[in-house]
């Protein structure tokens, strides 16, 4: 292939055909492509764009360009997933994913690190003590097969043209291309073997995608590429101006999250745990409605299956359940924990989520480059959130961090990030669309 040839041709506006986007992948994957002539097509991809065909065919390229999963026959047990853009504080995955095996669906959720001012919910389930990641393929789908779910990262052979199309669009200023966004996300899902699918696409402060039409955008590419493979795909625009929870950190989502899997915890991450696992039972039509399948949906999760169920994938992927259950019981698993309060009375109006995003990441949670070490236990929680009333004195958040000096460059951070005012502000829907 004279791959110059196919660079001027994106550059010029033009199209290429599946053989073309196919042999590019392969090229890709066994190194025979130059750095330099790779990163300028995706540069022309970048400003040029892809036809929903030439998208479609690299995301299955891409898709193809490893092993995949498979699945025996069985129409009673879907195979299904969710993913979502990213976000802070966004833990939603952990506790749908063992209420989606208690509903009866198959979860071979393949999930990701923090990227950015994004969690990863990697290295969120990693701060359970013994916890493994790690899983090759013939386990995942053992797991699957056998408890109803697995939560793994994407194995060394799973898709292994998107981990190196992505490592140079990391470092050539190519990431925000819808295209490649698409390419990268449904290559890895479709490589699943999904019957239905549902994304979370952000909107916001602290989203990738801050404006809403970009959002949109991005979630009909998603949608259309997705069902156009067979898979059953809903899109859900959620906001992303403050962050989901009260909580930010590896082990304090963690925390969270155990709460919601035991019928409590914050009402907005309830409301999309709810939300997707309703959805993902009208898509596969083991229910009637939206309404009836959340409605299905809240009956289980209360029910105490769910927090069994995730105790025991916690043990089948090599988690220390004593050790876990004595981190529960603790109050913190950081060495400092400073308060923020409140200088007034009224009403909280803002809870910046990127400021939070940042002030998690340099407390340790997230990562600065790939080379960077998680810290589980840093983060912020009892975050106050917008229209919770407040009194002088009142606890605005909980700084967790490693050292006294992190802690206090965090808590003036967060005086800024988190305002009051002596009326409750305008509410808007986390659910847009």
């Amino acid at each position: 292939m004279k791959f110059l040839n196919l660079i001027e041709r994106k550059r010029d506006g033009g199209f290429l055909d599946p053989e073309e986007i196919g042999n590019f992948v392969a090229g890709v994957v066994a190194g025979e492509l130059p750095r330099e002539q790779v990163s300028a097509f995706l540069m022309a991809i970048l400003f040029r764009g892809l036809s929903d065909e030439e998208r479609r065919h690299l995301t299955l390229s891409m898709r193809d360009s490893g092993e995949t999963l498979s699945w025996a026959p069985d129409s009673n047990r879907p195979v299904v997933d969710k993913h979502s853009t990213g976000g802070v504080g966004d833990k939603v995955s952990l506790p749908l994913a063992p209420l989606l095996a208690c509903l009866g669906f198959r979860v071979p959720m393949i999930s990701g690190r923090g990227l950015g001012i994004t969690g990863g919910t990697l290295d969120k389930l990693e701060s359970i003590p013994g916890f493994s990641t790690r899983l090759e393929r013939d386990r995942i789908v053992e797991l699957v097969e056998t408890t109803g779910l697995a939560m793994a990262g994407q194995t060394a052979r799973m898709v292994p043209a998107d981990r190196i199309l992505y490592a140079l669009r990391d470092v050539t200023g190519t990431v925000p291309s819808r295209d490649l966004i698409t390419a990268s996300i449904l290559s890895k899902k479709l490589a699943e073997g999904l019957d239905a699918l549902v994304l979370d696409v952000k909107f916001g402060a602290a989203a990738f995608m801050r404006r809403i039409p970009d959002a949109e955008a991005l979630a009909t590419a998603l949608t259309q590429i997705a069902r156009g493979c067979g898979v059953n795909t809903r899109a859900v625009l959620t906001q992303m101006d403050t962050p989901l929870g009260r909580a930010a950190g590896n082990w304090l989502e963690v925390r969270e999250s155990v709460d919601c899997l035991g019928g409590a915890g914050p009402a907005d991450l309830r409301e999309l745990v709810l939300l997707f696992a309703g959805s993902l039972l009208e898509q596969t039509a083991r229910s009637a409605s939206l309404k009836e399948g959340i409605r299905l949906a809240s009956t289980v999760l209360d029910s105490g299956a769910p927090l069994a169920k995730w105790e025991s994938m916690i043990a089948a992927q090599g988690g220390d359940l004593e050790a876990y259950h004595r981190l529960l019981l603790g109050d913190s698993a950081a060495r400092v924990v400073v308060e923020v309060t409140s200088g007034s009375s009224g009403f909280v109006n803002r809870c910046d989520a990127r400021e939070i995003g940042e002030v998690v990441r340099a407390l340790g949670a997230g990562r600065l480059s790939p080379q960077d070490e998680v810290l589980a236990g840093v983060g912020v929680d009892r975050i106050a959130k917008p229209g919770d009333p407040v009194g002088a004195g009142d606890v605005l958040a909980r700084i967790h961090a490693s050292e006294v000096a992190h802690a206090e460059e965090a808590r003036r951070r967060l005086i800024t990030a988190i305002t009051v005012s002596d009326c409750p502000p305008e509410m808007t829907p986390l659910v847009r669309a």
